[in-house]
């Protein structure tokens, strides 16, 4: 392989790394919480399990219409404050604000009343969300344009936003703590402001301290105007078909999709082995062990893995770098089945540096991957560059991935014949739960590195192509 350096001007400058580090642990932080915070819909403000669900799910339909549309809008808006800049800060301040209004609810209000209340200030929240996260990604794959240098971004990126995983696992032992709250519902209230509050002032930190790509060399955008309402969607439609076409990033969204609903499908999985194998069920015994279990493994994904990751694929290239970091989390799935011991619960902390390097390779590279992928398609269809059309697809893969999980995740506990109304679990039980926690994203991620063997954007030719785009573009 050619060894490469990588010149001062396309080096990302430590503060806009931090910066835009922020917005990503933001960007971890406002899902996290939306999840743990839900479940409390049931238990805190008493609704019923099927509204509960409709309440998850039909919002993900809405936001899947609406991130590619804004990703369109990102990549062709001109202004004095950039392409995405603008969007960032206004779309984290709402999607703060809007957060802290979403769980002002009351408990002592009809479920007819909190449902509505819920669900339309779950489509305002996720229309601020969409507005802050879409370009915040697009702005990633454009910061620099060098092989390595986007792998060391999205790397340290991905170190920060870990903190999230850290931090909202501790959220379920907050709220239910009757010494802090008086009720759950208060908790959720209260908490909510927190969270928002600490979204809204990192959120706006990228748009404040991050340099976007110089739009002198921008062509072909469109303009975008009601209007021009129709010609807008006709040329968003002619955008996915192009991106549709491009085998390397439709391998890009089959390996994500493949490894991220694998770990999503089993990862309540290990809070209910935790209680009721380790711990024959006593929730009292098993008491923070779960939380631990969460922040752990968050701690050696942001520490640990992500490092060695990055300098794997600096010294290897990054198609190398995901199959060996897929391969090594499959062996740390198999060794769950004795790490998880009854007789010596520290055990379960030692598959994890291991497992983490499924996740945490995941997205360092696959974002790294991406904006390689966005170099490729000005190669082939020309301007306008597309970074937030192809970020809000990728994502939106990923959000696909997680709703899948969640559908399928039950269907498995289902067939395990787990009882969640037992105190305890048959022996039957419990082995088939252990067996589906390993075999299931082992064999995701072995189906995931099938599909990214013959990617073929390698750092040659990612030199290749830039060298190209920049002769192309007239530019020094």
């Amino acid at each position: 392989m050619a060894s490469y350096q990588t010149a001062t001007r396309d080096r990302v400058p430590m503060v806009q790394k931090a910066a835009f580090g922020a917005g990503h642990l933001v960007n971890n932080l406002l899902p996290g919480s939306l999840g743990v915070f839900s479940f409390f819909l049931l238990t805190a403000f008493g609704m019923d399990p099927f509204l509960a669900g409709l309440l998850g799910g039909l919002p993900r339909i809405y936001d899947a219409i609406t991130d590619p549309i804004m990703g369109y809008v990102s990549d062709n808006t001109t202004s004095r404050w950039g392409r995405r800049r603008p969007y960032i800060f206004t779309g984290a301040i709402l999607s703060g604000l809007f957060f802290m209004a979403l769980w002002q609810m009351n408990p002592e209000n009809s479920q007819t009343y909190n449902f509505w209340y819920f669900l339309i200030m779950s489509l305002v929240f996720l229309t601020g969300n969409t507005i802050f996260s879409t370009p915040l990604i697009g702005l990633g794959y454009e910061m620099t344009f060098d092989y390595k240098e986007r792998t060391r971004l999205m790397g340290f990126s991905q170190t920060i936003s870990q903190f999230a995983w850290m931090i909202v696992p501790w959220f379920w032992v907050l709220i239910a703590n009757p010494n802090l709250f008086a009720t759950q519902a208060i908790g959720v209230q209260r908490l909510s402001i927190v969270v928002g509050g600490i979204c809204l002032m990192l959120g706006i930190l990228p748009a404040i301290l991050c340099k976007e790509i110089d739009q002198t060399n921008l062509q072909n955008r469109d303009t975008i105007t009601f209007k021009n309402l129709w010609n807008n969607l006709k040329s968003l439609g002619r955008n996915m078909v192009l991106i549709s076409k491009n085998v390397p990033f439709l391998r890009l969204c089959g390996a994500t999709f493949l490894v991220f609903n694998g770990f999503q499908m089993v990862a309540s999985f290990s809070y209910f082995i935790i209680v009721f194998y380790l711990f024959n069920g006593k929730y009292d015994v098993a008491g923070n062990w779960p939380a631990w279990f969460s922040t752990i493994s968050a701690v050696a994904t942001a520490f640990l893995t992500i490092p060695v990751i990055t300098w794997m694929s600096n010294q290897w290239g990054k198609r190398r770098a995901f199959i060996i970091s897929t391969a090594i989390s499959m062996v740390g799935y198999v060794l769950k089945w004795w790490g998880f011991n009854p007789d010596n619960p520290w055990m379960m902390f030692l598959p994890i540096p291991l497992i983490a390097f499924g996740i945490g390779g995941l997205f360092t590279l696959m974002m790294s991957m991406t904006a390689d992928v966005c170099d490729l398609d000005e190669l082939n269809n020309g301007m306008p560059r597309k970074e937030g059309t192809f970020g809000a697809i990728y994502w939106w893969m990923v959000k696909l991935g997680q709703g899948l999980a969640l559908v399928l995740g039950g269907l498995v506990l289902k067939v395990v014949g787990f009882d969640q109304n037992a105190a305890t679990q048959t022996a039957e039980t419990i082995h088939n739960l252990r067996l589906a926690d390993i075999t299931i994203p082992a064999i995701t991620a072995g189906l995931a590195i099938l599909v990214m063997w013959n990617y073929n954007i390698s750092e040659e030719k990612a030199h290749e192509i830039k060298a190209e785009l920049v002769k192309r573009r007239g530019e020094l």
